[in-house]
């Protein structure tokens, strides 16, 4: 009897085990919020390393492998990562697919247009309706710019019925080192056929629409969004693992407790910034600035972070000019000469933003990180 006891506690162990769904993510900021959520029960796997593009990449074969024996993939969508779209319907036919950019209670923008950006144009993407405050930064009219904007929901799309947007790119990207997901060297030389210095930032973007009026899909630097996408990771995880429902709801509210603390507090340190003029390198900060009430004055290339023409570089030279504008925002692979052809007789401050969160460690600390980071590149730049 006793032997048949501990049998039976063995095997109730293992199935336990076995009933954790496999997580694949597609960035590391998504990762670290279903990392938040999995705690305790298990760690998702990471598709696209930090300091890949995401808009365009070749996976190499553990991240072929992590996406084939998903149980689960959760990618922010199509607006990010079209390329996506079709090693998910080849290799994981039996996944299900949490599109994030599909959750209903989000807010969601578009890219803006021009070189010049309309002050308070938010730009927000139709089809959204005004939802309950979620928590008390919310309840205000984003487009009176009044305070932080209620979230709309997010009407009339499928979650699992998305049309193929793109065949796989065939780029890839340089290495990153010192991440778990990455350290099996051996896929490397399965994977002769893609040169990862080979080519340009700017090829990294194609298939992507930077279309003015289409979807901006930098949709994880409002908080706000996140907070959502926490009871949403958590019910997919709870409808596959009904035994940790508990654990994932916890875990869930925990995270959106630590998320509205970190918005007070970057609201806090943001609020004295409101008004100071700026430019970015590219319209990747849309939803940060929105929520916080600190908007860009002009972006410098495209939103596609293409390099700009001498055209619309004088353009933005003439905002820069027009507005006194204090500080350009640059990114790890800006060109450092576009900010000496800003100059018009004084000095621009600048600072780096780094939207995806390319120099932090993957995980649960990884997406808090990510926006005081932002926070703190905002006042070194701006605060006089």
């Amino acid at each position: 009897m006793r032997r048949l006891l501990c049998t039976t506690l063995l095997f109730s162990a293992g199935l336990a085990h076995a009933e954790v769904p496999r997580v694949a993510t597609d960035i590391a900021p998504v990762h670290s919020l279903v990392s938040m959520v999995m705690q305790g029960a298990g760690s998702p796997d990471l598709i696209i390393p930090p300091g890949a593009s995401p808009h365009s990449y070749a996976m190499r074969p553990s991240e072929a492998r992590a996406v084939a024996k998903a149980d689960l993939v959760v990618w922010v969508g199509p607006s990010l990562a079209p390329w996506l779209e079709e090693p998910m319907s080849s290799l994981a036919q039996g996944a299900e697919r949490l599109t994030l950019q599909d959750v209903e209670g989000i807010r969601l923008l578009t890219n803006r247009s021009g070189v010049a950006f309309e002050a308070h144009d938010h730009g927000d993407h139709e089809g959204h309706d005004d939802h309950d405050d979620h928590d008390d930064h919310e309840g205000h009219d984003h487009s009176a710019h009044e305070g932080h904007g209620d979230h709309e929901d997010h009407e009339g799309h499928d979650h699992g019925a998305h049309e193929d947007h793109g065949d796989h790119e065939g780029h890839d990207h340089a290495d990153h080192e010192g991440h778990d997901d990455h350290k099996d060297h051996d896929d490397h030389a399965d994977h002769d056929d893609h040169d990862h210095d080979a080519h340009e930032e700017a090829d990294a973007h194609e298939g992507h629409n930077h279309a003015p009026g289409a979807l901006d899909p930098h949709i994880w630097l409002d908080p706000q969004n996140a907070m959502v996408w926490l009871d949403a990771i958590a019910a997919s995880l709870s409808a596959q693992d009904p035994e940790n429902a508990a654990l994932y709801a916890d875990n869930a509210a925990q995270a959106q407790a630590q998320l509205v603390d970190l918005q007070a507090d970057i609201q806090a340190e943001l609020t004295p910034l409101r008004g100071q003029k700026f430019v970015v390198f590219h319209d990747a900060y849309h939803y940060f600035e929105a929520r916080f009430d600190v908007e860009a004055s002009a972006a410098i290339s495209l939103s596609d972070g293409a390099a700009p023409s001498a055209a619309r570089l004088a353009e933005v030279r003439d905002v820069v000019k027009d507005t006194q504008a204090a500080c350009v925002f640059t990114e790890p692979q800006f060109n450092a000469g576009l900010v000496d052809a800003l100059q018009d007789g004084t000095a621009l401050k600048s600072a780096s933003l780094d939207p995806i969160g390319a120099a932090l460690e993957p995980g649960v600390d990884m997406y808090p990180a990510l926006l005081r980071d932002l926070a703190a590149a905002f006042t070194s730049c701006l605060a006089e």
